[in-house]
């Protein structure tokens, strides 16, 4: 397999940003969520915390809410967590290098906040938990580190957010984030990315799911950002499971350079990434997605589709497969192009406008079954997506 290593613009620099933020307490978080309310529903934080298991929001580099409702699960700062637990030390960078790359190097030396989530032995949520992660200040660069620990047979569902005030343009958002899926434990990450048409991203995530383990992760962007640039890596052990799911919607001059890689490095470990763009205006998008089979048994999938609407935007898809055994059983499925001609004399002989035909085919692509989910979740997702399709 190709070792292709992500290129970083050098015209992308956490110096260009401030590190200067107001401070805010949990005093302000009230008046915090009325004012934003809308932008926070938009990325599945609801303020009233209705149907969840415990909320967390940070504002700039101020940590407004870490609570929680049910036994056995806890949200905290994850600095502040760190302080708590001395063992937790043992887990900060240990699934994504601090030295990785210049991103990685600034969230290690000037780390603004970041949550710490974790579900005990045995306990399984009974509604998801919600985070929200929100810059409301001008050319502001927010370093995050999260750790999620979802212990022995535990099961956890989070969705978490990522969004701008409506007067933000321009920032930098750097995350770190560490999973850790024991032993017969279940984690389902929900992310869901509404940023500012100038804002640049740099998530680093890695993921370790154990013995019988299962993680799902679903990923959605549907408004124009600057630039994103992220490639989670999961190393699954023995009989573990792994999903993800991408849906995206480029638009104007969003440059998107996305994708994720799976190490089947466990007997009959078994991964699925599938992968949903859509790209029109001038936006750029890469899709990567590799599998590495480097144990008995392992089979993995993936696919990469993409569907450009217009002749000024780009996709490039990038699959990879790696198996150094045998036995795996390793698949990939690629494609990119353009809605044909045919699909939308079909469309319009049956009534539809060529607007509505085109919209009907764009709704269809993006109609993707996003697995993992408690049924109430669900629909709020698939929501999100239908609102976006009908905006194209």
């Amino acid at each position: 397999m190709n070792k292709r290593v992500l290129n970083v613009p050098d015209t992308v620099k956490p110096e260009d940003y401030t590190m200067d933020a107001e401070e805010h307490g949990p005093e302000d978080r009230s008046e915090i969520e009325d004012e934003y309310k809308k932008s926070l529903l938009g990325v599945g934080y609801d303020p009233a915390g209705g149907e969840r298991s415990g909320s967390f929001l940070q504002l700039d580099h101020s940590v407004l809410c870490s609570t929680t409702v049910q036994e056995g699960i806890e949200v905290l700062d994850s600095s502040e967590a760190l302080e708590k637990y001395s063992w937790l030390s043992d887990y900060f960078w240990r699934a994504v290098a601090p030295d990785k790359d210049i991103y990685t190097k600034e969230v290690a030396e000037k780390q603004t906040g970041g949550y710490f989530i974790r579900a005990a032995p045995g306990v399984k949520s009974i509604f998801p938990l919600q985070a929200c992660l929100f810059i409301g200040k001008e050319r502001l660069s927010q370093n995050v580190h999260n750790i999620v620990i979802v212990e022995e047979g535990a099961e956890l569902h989070i969705i978490t957010g990522c969004s701008t005030a409506k007067d933000v343009r321009s920032a930098m958002h750097l995350g770190v984030s560490e999973f850790y899926v024991k032993k017969g434990a279940t984690l389902t990450y929900t992310m869901i990315h509404n940023w500012a048409p100038e804002v640049v991203v740099r998530p680093r995530s890695g993921i370790i799911v154990e013995e019988d383990g299962t993680y799902v992760n679903n990923y959605i962007l549907m408004k124009p950002v600057k630039d994103v640039q992220m490639y989670p890596v999961t190393y699954c052990g023995k009989n573990a499971r792994t999903m993800t799911q991408t849906v995206i919607h480029a638009s104007q001059d969003s440059k998107i350079d996305i994708g994720s890689k799976v190490v089947l490095e466990g007997e009959n470990s078994r991964a699925e990434l599938i992968s949903r763009s859509i790209a029109t205006d001038q936006a750029d998008v890469t899709a990567r997605g590799a599998i590495v089979g480097s144990a008995a048994g392992v089979k993995g999938h993936l696919e990469c589709i993409g569907l450009m609407l217009s002749n000024t935007a780009r996709i490039h898809s990038i699959p990879e497969l790696e198996a150094t055994v045998e036995d795996a059983e390793l698949s990939h499925e690629a494609a990119v192009g353009r809605i044909s001609e045919e699909e939308i004399a079909y469309l319009t002989a049956r009534g539809l406008s060529e607007d509505e035909a085109a919209g009907a085919i764009v709704r269809g692509f993006l109609n993707v079954d996003i697995k993992g989910l408690p049924p109430a979740l669900g629909a709020e997702v698939r929501k999100m997506i239908r609102m976006s399709a009908d905006a194209i």
